[in-house]
């Protein structure tokens, strides 16, 4: 997003003749960044919002996801938005205080997304491989002071761009251009950016790796069975929707890995050449990944949770405002068999899905339900048409 310092000019040499980007590369880079960061704010908004406003989505995963998202808008305005302006001026144009605030922001999102990401890969290797712990350490008020704990730590981080971020001129034969760069030289940076790439990218991959392998090892020893009534109660009682939730989030974090590999390895690359390869073509692809490695997730989710696909629906008023019906099921299952499959949730996580179903399933009003579910709860037998 920056310029590098090794275009500094000495004595009284220029950068040559400056030439502005091609009309084909300002029309298709504004358009696609416009485009992918336009969707990615939407989405992430969107996320933000059903989570905070409707009571059942409120869980410890959640918590994480809605972390992820605030990180996602921040990488999208802050690094996708002034792309833009990049291609049309062809220089920064927001000035000194905007330099050291955008490059802050930039760092900050991109950070705090990478330890959202460990967090809830953490919490999903808990929940399958230790249930039992999982109802002590995947609880709602733990999950929201570790994301409290990683916007602070990344908060203090990234502080050091601020003293290491400045603007400058460079002069050209045919003109003087403002650009946003960094104070220090290409070899004094490499120590810091490897310090990132390694705790922000590698690190968190790796354990990544270990964990969902530990994870796919449990879920292949106890297989969901092949009758469709067996798969169906063992779905409901032994946390078949763990598995849909963690498979969503391996999807994540393999999209993470993937579509932030092409800008990693440039710098890595470039980190040991002495011209640095800075194709513009080539630096936009990099750049889109980025910006849609931060736009893409509320699709992820909208298509693989029917739980967030209803409820964007309901946020948008497109759709039945009813929740999508759910696999039948027993209303008789107790409290402590809906705990363990719940991840932490509260009771009252229980009563909400519990209403919503049978508003959907028998139709009932809203003052028949809790009588409703209270009567059919003293036969353990019997279940619902």
């Amino acid at each position: 997003m920056t310029v590098e310092n090794d275009t500094s000019v000495h004595d009284n040499q220029t950068l040559g003749v400056w030439t502005d980007y091609s009309v084909e590369y300002k029309v298709v880079s504004v358009f696609l960044v416009s485009l992918i960061c336009g969707v990615g704010i939407v989405g992430n908004v969107m996320v933000i919002l059903v989570v905070l406003t409707t009571k059942h989505m409120r869980t410890p995963t959640n918590c994480y996801l809605v972390s992820l998202a605030a990180a996602d808008l921040m990488v999208l305005t802050a690094a996708g938005l002034p792309n833009i302006t990049d291609a049309l001026h062809g220089q920064w144009v927001y000035g000194y205080a905007g330099c050291l605030g955008i490059t802050y922001f930039q760092y900050l999102g991109i950070n705090a997304s990478s330890c959202s990401i460990t967090a809830f890969t953490v919490e999903r290797y808990i929940a399958i491989c230790h249930p039992i712990k999982a109802q002590f350490l995947c609880t709602l008020s733990r999950a929201k002071k570790i994301i409290m704990l990683v916007w602070a730590l990344t908060s203090v981080y990234c502080i050091m761009w601020l003293f290491l971020s400045d603007t400058k001129k460079l002069v050209y034969d045919n003109v003087v251009l403002l650009s946003c760069a960094y104070k220090v030289s290409r070899s004094h940076y490499l120590p810091i950016y490897f310090t990132d790439f390694t705790v922000f990218y590698v690190l968190p991959l790796m354990l990544a790796t270990v964990l969902y392998g530990l994870i796919a090892r449990i879920l292949f020893i106890n297989p969901l069975p092949s009758d469709p009534k067996d798969r169906e109660q063992r779905f409901t009682r032994s946390g078949g929707k763990l598995r849909l939730v963690t498979k969503m989030l391996a999807v994540v974090v393999i999209l993470f890995a993937l579509l932030w590999m092409p800008y990693r390895t440039l710098v890595v690359v470039n980190s040991f050449l002495d011209k640095a390869y800075l194709d513009t073509w080539f630096l936009l692809f990099c750049r889109l990944c980025i910006y849609l490695n931060s736009a893409i997730n509320p699709i992820i989710y909208n298509a693989m949770s029917q739980k967030f696909r209803a409820a964007f629906k309901k946020l948008c008023h497109c759709g039945h405002q009813r929740m999508e019906k759910p696999a039948t099921y027993s209303v008789a299952l107790t409290y402590s068999v809906i705990k363990d499959t719940s991840n932490g949730e509260s009771p009252d996580h229980f009563t909400t899905v519990m209403d919503e179903y049978l508003t959907f399933k028998l139709n009932l009003p809203a003052d028949q339900k809790h009588f409703h579910c209270l009567q059919t709860g003293k036969k353990k037998k019997e279940v619902i048409p």
